[in-house]
């Protein structure tokens, strides 16, 4: 990586990205708008990272695009790991827990490193300007702790669970939504406990 400029480093990394989120390359009008640079620029900088043995380009018109290894091989590509599904919260009034699996679903385990996942199905719309929409799957990283301002699924007194922002105040602990159509919640402390951090989102239908 010392022999690259941090452009061509810029836009490996971004083809990096693209592949392990979409399983594709990204068309060059698209890595031009994300990238906010020309056509032109972006495929001069693939021609020079081929010349330099990061990537291979193929296909007619070379339009496929693989990543290279030390081996100047195709990388693998990430592994799939199953998170089990646990269960349904709510992203609007609290419910009741629901500890049972409702099967699993498998994830990209090069975005998704940490140990001992677990995904919930989301019921309604208070956090969809954090983009958690209804029948979304939220993927959380077991926490029985939260930085203020993060977004937490959370049991409330022990029986109903709900996704929000967590705040630690001085006498209470509010969950804040991402609606303004929702009040905050405001529970006495004790009342809260942590489940997970919310570490990413699937889009989905209610089953």
């Amino acid at each position: 990586m010392d022999t690259l400029t941090s452009t061509q480093r810029r836009v490996l990394d971004y083809l990096q990205r693209k592949i392990e989120a979409d399983g594709r390359v990204p068309s060059l009008r698209r890595a031009s708008a994300d990238l906010d640079v020309s056509h032109a620029a972006v495929a001069r900088t693939l021609r020079v990272l081929e010349e330099k043995g990061f990537v291979r380009r193929a296909g007619r018109y070379e339009r496929e695009v693989h990543i290279l290894g030390r081996a100047g091989r195709p990388a693998a590509p990430p592994r799939g790991r199953d998170v089990p599904i646990v269960g349904r919260i709510t992203a609007g009034l609290p419910m009741y827990a629901q500890p049972e699996w409702e099967g699993s679903v498998t994830v990209d385990g090069g975005l998704f490193r940490a140990p001992h996942l677990f995904a919930l199905r989301v019921r309604g719309d208070s956090m969809k300007n954090a983009g958690i929409l209804d029948g979304d799957l939220v993927i959380c990283e077991p926490r029985q702790f939260a930085e203020n301002g993060e977004i937490v699924a959370a049991l409330i007194g022990g029986e109903e669970a709900t996704v929000k922002r967590f705040f630690l105040r001085r006498d209470h602990v509010e969950l804040r939504p991402e609606n303004p159509r929702f009040a905050p919640l405001r529970c006495r402390l004790g009342e809260v406990l942590v489940q997970g951090k919310v570490v990413g989102v699937l889009r989905g239908p209610i089953e």
